[in-house]
C-alpha cells in the first residue's frame, strides 16, 4: 500500500474514532443516573449495557492487537449484556474510558506498513486495515444507539449534538469562512460548538 495513503488512513481512522467517542460522551453527559439503566422493553439494551458491551469488545479486540486473536479466551461476551444491580453511572463511565484507552493505545503506535499485516478474530484472518474497519463500523452502530436513547430520554430537553434544524446553510457558511476543518474529529467539533452556541443564543 502507498505509504502516504496508509498514513492518511490511520490518522483518519483515529480521528473518526475520537469523533464517535466525543459524540457518545456528549450524549452520556445529558443522562441522569437512572437513565443509564432504563430498558425500553425486555429485549432492548440499556445505555449501560451498550457501554459495557463496547468496552468488553474493546479490551478483547485491541489488547495485544497484532499478536493475539481478537476474541480473547477470557472474554465473557454474554455477561456484557448483564448489569449487576449495584452498578452505578460512575462505574460505567470509568469502564467505558478504560475501553477507549485500550483502543487508542493499540492504534496510535501503528505505522503505515502495519496495515497489511494479518491479525485474527475468532480464527478468521483479517488485514489490520480490515480489522480497523470492522471495529469502526461496530462502534459507530452502537454509538448511534446511545445517541438515540439519550435523545429519547431527554425529549424536549435534548441538547443537539449537531447542526440544529433549518440552520445547515448558516453552519456551512461559517465553516467555509473559517477555512473548514482538516479531519473528521475537527468537523464534529465544529458542529458540536455550533449547536452549543445556538442553544446559548436561544437561552438569552
Amino acid at each position: 500500500m502507498n505509504e502516504s495513503l496508509a498514513t492518511h488512513y490511520l490518522a483518519d481512522s483515529i480521528a473518526s474514532l475520537r469523533s464517535y467517542k466525543k459524540l457518545a460522551d456528549k450524549a452520556l453527559a445529558q443522562l441522569s443516573e437512572d437513565e443509564f439503566f432504563i430498558m425500553l422493553d425486555q429485549e432492548a439494551n440499556s445505555v449501560a449495557v451498550i457501554m459495557k458491551h463496547m468496552a468488553g469488545n474493546m479490551f478483547s479486540r485491541w489488547t495485544d492487537f497484532l499478536t493475539t486473536d481478537g476474541e480473547k479466551p477470557n472474554r465473557k461476551r454474554d455477561l456484557e449484556f448483564e448489569i449487576e444491580p449495584k452498578t452505578g453511572k460512575d462505574e460505567m463511565l470509568a469502564y467505558w474510558e478504560q475501553g477507549w484507552q485500550c483502543v487508542f493505545g493499540a492504534l496510535e503506535p501503528l505505522q503505515a506498513d502495519d496495515l497489511e499485516k494479518k491479525v485474527f478474530i475468532r480464527g478468521e484472518e483479517h488485514t489490520v486495515l480490515q480489522a480497523i474497519n470492522r471495529q469502526l463500523m461496530h462502534y459507530a452502530n452502537h454509538i448511534g444507539q446511545i445517541v438515540f436513547l439519550a435523545k429519547h430520554f431527554r425529549s424536549v430537553e435534548w441538547q443537539s449534538l449537531s447542526i440544529p434544524r433549518n440552520r445547515s446553510a448558516e453552519f456551512t457558511a461559517q465553516l467555509q469562512a473559517r477555512g473548514g476543518s482538516t479531519n473528521t474529529e475537527g468537523r464534529l467539533t465544529e458542529a458540536i460548538k455550533f449547536a452549543e452556541d445556538s442553544q446559548a443564543d436561544s437561552a438569552r
